[in-house]
């Protein structure tokens, strides 16, 4: 009878540590987005007042493509991780269930088909980098 009385007061204190990391996550959420919110609208004006230069219709398209080609290397790559790390995920973690002494080799492999992520955003980057 003692050890569920333990057991139960331990689930209290979990849901009440739960609830509390809740609040305070949504409170620093809350307070960090309606800071940026302020800072982007600030730079938002700012820039709105420099730039009342119209492009011309040959700026525009190239500014248009340059935004959809960077979006696509992004996008593609995001995407091609994804599967990347569900088949390598997948054959590592089968791996690891026979022989768990190669975790931190499963986990380099799966690191390795996360950097597609990373080179589609450094070249979005360098397309976003080039158009201004």
């Amino acid at each position: 009878m003692n050890n569920i009385l333990d057991t139960n007061s331990a689930m209290e204190k979990l849901r009440r540590n739960i609830k509390t990391s809740l609040i305070i996550l949504a409170a620093v959420l809350l307070i960090v987005g309606a800071v940026f919110t302020t800072v982007t609208a600030q730079e938002h004006a700012a820039a709105e007042q420099m730039s009342n230069v119209p492009l011309s219709t040959e700026q525009a398209e190239v500014s248009k493509m340059a935004l959809l080609a960077a979006a696509i290397a992004f996008g593609a790559g995001a995407i091609a991780a994804g599967i990347g790390i569900s088949h390598v995920g997948a054959a590592a973690m089968g791996a690891v269930a026979e022989k768990p002494e190669i975790a931190g080799q499963a986990l380099i492999f799966i690191a390795l088909a996360e950097g597609l992520v990373v080179f589609g955003f450094i070249t979005a980057l360098m397309i976003l980098g080039k158009m201004y």
